[in-house]
């Protein structure tokens, strides 16, 4: 009975079809996360290239600069995979076969950004570190650009 009642509405009252151009509504995409992420990736790495190695035989100070060490190592590694997750989901999610035919190297550009969020993940460079800030401010230009705005780079920290 309640199965003929449906019928019945369904028939009166037909769901108008929709189409999308994405996976989700627009706005739910934006590298801003990867940019704050890859950020801190830049800022852990610096952290842990001056911090200052104590003087032996000191083991109270010691023991406070491999705690702090490592919680500066461990949030690189998190942050970094942060940034990989976002940059991962902008490609595969957001960009189409149009944004390729804008952006022939677009897969690359992101392929080489994610060998970045490893290589911080498993180095102490500051030289990728800055390579991954590098290549996520040219995919935000590039994302933005996709959607003929013109949003400007801007960083925490200078």
């Amino acid at each position: 009975m309640l199965n003929t009642i449906i019928k019945i509405l369904r028939n009166c009252f037909p769901a108008p079809e929709v189409h999308a151009h994405c996976d989700g509504p627009c706005g739910v995409y934006d590298p801003a996360s990867a940019r704050i992420t890859a950020e801190a990736v830049l800022s852990m790495t610096k952290k842990i290239i001056d911090l200052e190695v104590p003087a032996t035989g000191d083991k109270a100070a010691h023991i406070a600069y491999q705690n702090l060490l490592s919680r500066y190592i461990s949030i690189k590694e998190e942050q970094a995979q942060k940034t990989k997750d976002d940059l991962l989901i902008l490609w595969t999610d957001y960009f189409k076969p149009i944004h390729i035919e804008q952006y022939p190297d677009l897969h690359d550009i992101f392929w080489k950004a994610a060998k970045l969020c490893s290589a911080c993940k498993v180095e102490v460079s500051l030289k990728n570190a800055q390579e991954l800030m590098d290549s996520v401010q040219n995919i935000h230009q590039i994302f933005w650009s996709t959607k003929n705005r013109d949003i400007s780079w801007y960083k925490a920290s200078s």
